[in-house]
Order: C-alpha cells, then structure tokens, then sequence
C-alpha cells in the first residue's frame, strides 16, 4: 500500500525551522576542523551524536584507528547513525565529510565565525561542506517529526578526511562494512554542486612523484656537477608541449563541469630541489651547490573513456622518451595512489526520485553533472560495492576552499526541502 503525504506540509516544515538552520550551519562552523592536521574531530563528532541521541537514532563514534592520518595526537574520529521505521523498506544515508582545508589567509570575515549576513553565512567548510550537513540534519528533523512512523530506514554519516582522500573516513567505514548494499540502498552526499543539478559521480586521478637525479657540485663550477633540475626543466617542457596538447584533444562523454574539464589534465601540484628553504634569518645564507636531486609531484585527472594503465603508461613513455634524449638522464617514479572514474547510472531510483523532487521544489528539471574532482562516492563505490549513491547539496563548487567562503540561506533551505521532498517519496 503507497502511503500519502502532504508536500505543502513538509515544504513549509522546512521555512518554518530555517532560524535552526541557520544556528546549526554556523555552529559546526565554529568547530574548526581542519584538514591538515585534522582537528576537533572527536569534537564535532560528539556534538552530532548528542544532536541524534535526541530524536532516538543509535549513535556510534567510530575511530579509524592505524589507518592513514590517524594518530593519537589527531585521531580520525567518524560519526554514524541509524533510526529504523515502523516496518521493513529502504534505507537512505546522508554522508557528510565533517574535516575542511585549512582556512589560509586573505579573509575579510572569521573564517569560524560562522557569520550571518545579507542572506549567507560565512566561514571555512560553509560550502564544503558544513552547509549541506546542516541541510540534511535539518530535513531529517523535520521528515521524522511529521512522519514518525516511516518505513526502512534512515542513516546519516559524519566522516573524516575527504579533503585528503577519505581514507580515514568513508574508506574506513566501507571496509567495515558500513556501506553495505543489502542494508543501505542509496546515499545522498551533499556536496555544493548547486541546488538544481544531481551530480552523478567523479572523474579518475592518479597522482605520483617523479624525481629526476643529478650529481652534487660546487656553484661556482656547475659543470663539474650535474643539475637535476635542469633534467627536471627537460621533463616540465615534455608535458607541456607534447602531452598537454594530446590531453586537450580528448573530450569525455561524461557531462563533466565545467566545460574544460571535458578533458583530462594534469598539474604539477609541487616542485622541490635543492636545500631546505631557510625558516629564519639565523639559518645563514644558502650554500652554492648544484642540486642532485629534484622531485614534482603530478595530478593526473581522467575521464571514464580512459584506463588507468595507459594513464600510467603515457607518463611513463614520456619519461623514456627524455632519458633517450638526454645524457646521464635517471629517474623515479613513485606512485602515490589512484582513484577510478564513478557514475551512477541516471535510472538508478535515487537519481529518479531526487530529480523529481528539484523539479517539484525549483520548477526546473534537474540539471546532470560529474564532478571535476573526486569526492567521497568513490570509496562508496569501489569498497563498498553500493551503486546506488549521488552528491547533491547546497552551494557553489566555485567557493570552495576559497577566502571568505559562504553558503547561501536560501539554497540550504531548497536542498533540505529536496533532501524531506526526497525521503518521502522513499520512506512513506
């Protein structure tokens, strides 16, 4: 039997509490989070679980204990709960990565102030993604208090470290068992990719260092050395006039935003040779040598239509092709780690149900995206074998990680109503 609800109802739930909205929005912005070191996890971990202790959910904090960025100094604390309904049926999980990166400089606001002004509010993690996390704790809120005797079943996740690949956080949780299919049927991560669109999933990224080796000399006599930067120059020129080109000429099928990012790319994220640099004037002056060592680190991204091997294999091509070219030429490559492509299919249920809700709420029909870059869904996917999983939620991808980043009132209230519209149609 398909049980009713009232849509005028639950939209006006949503206005009626948007003063909550707005409280909890800056509240987890006050507790800085960042990403590196990853602090206040347990902090904000513990804030959550005593939110949903009050509206009976079983709680649990779970520390990823030994695995990658965990230490005692910074434990990798994560933060699941689940209600069940009065009967059996689905269950949806809303996952929110809780760590954001570093505030840096150049802010005209606190960055964990969570400042409300002119209809936003602002602070480190409001777009990425403490806003979308109140979104849907407040959908949650309002969906279980005007229907308490809902079907299935509901989950929400806090999870460490998306911000440096997850591994702590939803890997974690994966690996454990928390993202199992036949007890968890679709996940909504609401990252901002804008309130009208349904992102289905990410491009790949294979990132690795590649070192050039020279021979230590004395300034004042480089050619008695042998300057691996100057081998590392040889290789910077190989990748942009020879695979960069290549690498524009391929365009995906995948509606990938925005549009440039149709094609693959590849950035060199850093670049080391040398000594130290100096910390201090007490340090002295640098020494004349000629560097024998020189290291870059590359972040390859690419489409569905490409294979990790031969994005492996191109890099690798190019550098035999400079060692032929160069004499005393060595190199390392050291691979870092990779992420494959991820896309839900569009006639998947949640992609179906969460692009009628947009359309019921906004007016518009939902706008199809894949994310530049990777987030979360990719570790739901692979490890956890659960197809079934989107990102929507408030924000512009643009703000992100940017000064004076901000999350717009308005666009949390529509994406919770999406988020209340969306487990109505699961759950009644």
């Amino acid at each position: 039997m398909v049980r009713e609800f009232d849509r005028e109802s639950l939209m006006k739930s949503i206005e009626d509490d948007k003063e909550n909205l707005k409280e909890l929005t800056s509240k987890l912005i006050q507790i800085p989070t960042e990403n590196p070191p990853g602090e206040n996890y347990y902090d904000i971990c513990n804030f959550l679980e005593k939110r949903f202790k009050n509206i009976n959910f079983s709680t649990k904090l779970i520390r990823a204990k030994g695995e990658i960025g965990d230490s005692d100094k910074y434990p990798r604390w994560n933060f699941i709960a689940r209600r069940e309904g009065e009967c059996s049926g689905e269950c949806i999980h809303f996952n929110s990565h809780i760590d954001v990166v570093e505030a840096g400089t150049g802010w005209k606001y606190n960055p964990f102030g969570g400042e409300v002004l002119d209809g936003k509010i602002y602070g480190r993690g409001a777009c990425d993604m403490k806003g979308g996390l109140a979104s849907s704790i407040i959908a949650i809120e309002n969906f279980i208090r005007i229907h308490p005797n809902y079907k299935g079943a509901i989950e929400i996740s806090g999870t460490a470290d998306e911000e440096s690949g997850g591994f702590s956080g939803v890997a974690y949780l994966a690996k454990n068992g928390y993202f199992n299919p036949e007890k968890v049927h679709h996940v909504i991560i609401p990252e901002p990719l804008n309130k009208n669109r349904i992102c289905l999933g990410h491009r790949g990224v294979w990132w690795a260092e590649i070192l050039t080796k020279g021979k230590i000399g004395h300034g004042s006599m480089p050619f008695l050395g042998d300057s691996a930067i100057r081998h590392m120059s040889a290789v910077l020129k190989e990748i942009e006039e020879r695979l960069l080109p290549v690498l524009l000429e391929r365009r995906s099928s995948m509606p990938v935003v925005p549009e440039a990012a149709k094609s693959p790319s590849i950035n060199i994220q850093s670049i080391h040779s040398g000594e130290a640099r100096r910390v201090s004037e007490a340090m002295g002056m640098p020494t004349p040598c000629v560097p024998d060592r020189c290291t870059i680190t590359i972040d390859r991204r690419f489409l569905i239509e490409e294979n990790l091997e031969s994005v492996k294999a191109e890099i690798y091509n190019l550098m035999e092709r400079v060692k032929k070219e160069r004499d005393n030429f060595e190199y390392e490559i050291k691979e870092l780690f990779a992420v494959h492509p991820s896309m839900t299919e569009k006639t998947s249920k949640i992609v179906k149900v969460v692009g009628e809700s947009i359309t019921e709420i906004i007016g518009t029909p939902a706008e199809f995206v894949i994310s530049p870059g990777t987030y979360d869904q990719k570790h739901i996917d692979r490890i956890g074998q659960l197809k079934n999983c989107i990102a929507y939620g408030p924000g512009i991808l643009d703000l992100a990680h940017q000064p004076d980043e901000w999350v717009a009132i308005d666009d949390m209230v529509t994406s919770s109503q999406v988020m209340l519209l969306s487990m109505a149609k699961l759950l009644v």
